[in-house]
């Protein structure tokens, strides 16, 4: 158990310090809804089709609107439709997380896509032990947070997990210095 949290904190870690990468993990927060294998792809809708809400929502999509896969249509149909239910914080903050995504590599993102999946395939608790340690390097002060990010990105990678099992983050409850 010791040894999982401690690999998974490092691939906290390595996720959180790694600068731009970061916060764009969350840029994916809507993961595609299951499909029943013997149901039929979804007929393309055309830009025309979309009613004024949806277009607005959907406008930084309108020159390639048309050519993208019906099923790709439908997953930011879908997401348009989330989209108008958040408060304007949370819209801020989305907008936020997708121009850091934007702004990447596409070895960046392929980087992210990989982690996010890595995460995924935690056991549970794993998962929440690792929000936790999320929760808690997010309430460092930001000096420290730099601190940190500075100290993980000079180890080499094979290091990095003798590193989190005795530096890292300090344990819920501790007091920063």
């Amino acid at each position: 158990m010791g040894r999982f949290f401690s690999l998974g904190v490092a691939m906290l870690l390595a996720a959180l310090l790694a600068g731009p990468i970061a916060t764009p993990l969350h840029a994916q927060d809507f993961p595609p809804l299951p499909q029943d294998q013997n149901l039929p792809p979804p007929p393309p809708r055309p830009w025309s089709s979309l009613n004024p809400a949806q277009r607005d929502v959907l406008s930084p999509l309108r020159d390639k609107w048309d050519t993208l896969p019906p099923s790709r249509q439908q997953n930011m149909l879908q997401k348009a439709e989330h989209w108008v239910t958040l408060p304007p914080e949370k819209r801020d903050e989305v907008r936020l997380r997708i121009a850091h995504w934007q702004e990447m590599t596409p070895d960046q993102r392929k980087q992210a896509r990989a982690n996010v999946q890595q995460f995924r395939q935690l056991p549970p608790e794993q998962r929440a032990k690792l929000h936790a340690a999320f929760e808690r390097f997010q309430e460092l002060p930001p000096e420290q947070r730099d601190r940190l990010m500075q100290q993980w990105q000079a180890i080499p990678p094979g290091q990095r997990m003798h590193w989190s099992e005795h530096q890292g983050l300090p344990p819920a409850g501790t007091p920063e210095h």
